[in-house]
């Protein structure tokens, strides 16, 4: 997650809507990766994210951290973020052929791009992001088509309670300056979201829904 403060800066001075029209579709990349390399600091993985790659790779989270995977502090929460790999700072998703191995399973920031997200009180809208990508000229698209995600609604209100979830645990950690401390709280929180365990019936919104109250708890936000 990241809180973009100055939009005129970075965009073209629009808020899209997830059935608005927006010129953001690449028209399949046609081959080209640009937007692939060295983006290892901005690709910070939600638990969505993260059960979809272990569900696409059929791996565990702890089987990809390390691998694919590598957690880092932001804004001091341990948080994982996608693994960029050799002199050339590609995405280790990246095959010989320089095409997505996970496309169906990459992560939201990936779907989205070239558009990112503007987060208000209770909701969020998407901006372009304008020169981001280097091809010449970007076709119309819907958004909703463009994100491609299923369940959308589910997927919005979850991506607005893990914002809130975050943004309250970041001021929370302001006060923590016990290192054990602080690992004992990214344990909770690792476990808890990114070690989520699905049970029988369930899928990733039940399950996150059902822990969300008792790691709060823990993790001591409202």
């Amino acid at each position: 997650m990241r809180v973009v403060k100055n939009l005129e800066d970075i965009s073209d001075g629009k808020l899209y809507d997830i059935d608005d029209i927006v010129q953001a579709d690449t028209g399949g990349c046609k081959g080209c990766n640009v937007c692939c390399h060295d983006i290892g600091d901005l690709v910070v993985l939600t638990p969505f994210d993260a059960y979809e790659m272990t569900r696409g790779v059929g791996k565990s989270f702890d089987e990809l951290v390390g691998v694919h995977l590598e957690l880092r502090e932001e804004n001091k929460i341990l948080l994982p973020f996608l693994k960029m790999v050799d002199e050339d700072l590609r995405c280790n998703f990246l095959s010989e052929e320089g095409r997505c191995m996970i496309h169906q399973y990459r992560p939201n920031i990936c779907r989205l791009f070239p558009l990112g997200r503007a987060y208000q009180k209770d909701s969020f809208k998407y901006f372009l992001q304008v020169a981001s990508c280097v091809k010449p000229k970007l076709d119309h698209v819907k958004v909703r088509e463009w994100i491609g995600i299923g369940n959308y609604d589910q997927n919005k209100t979850f991506l607005m309670d893990w914002y809130h979830l975050t943004k309250a645990f970041t001021f929370r950690m302001k006060f923590v300056y016990d290192e054990a401390e602080k690992a004992v709280l990214h344990q909770i929180l690792l476990d808890a979201f990114y070690r989520l365990e699905i049970k029988d019936g369930e899928d990733f919104y039940e399950a996150f829904y059902r822990v969300l109250p008792e790691a709060k708890r823990k993790l001591g936000i409202i």
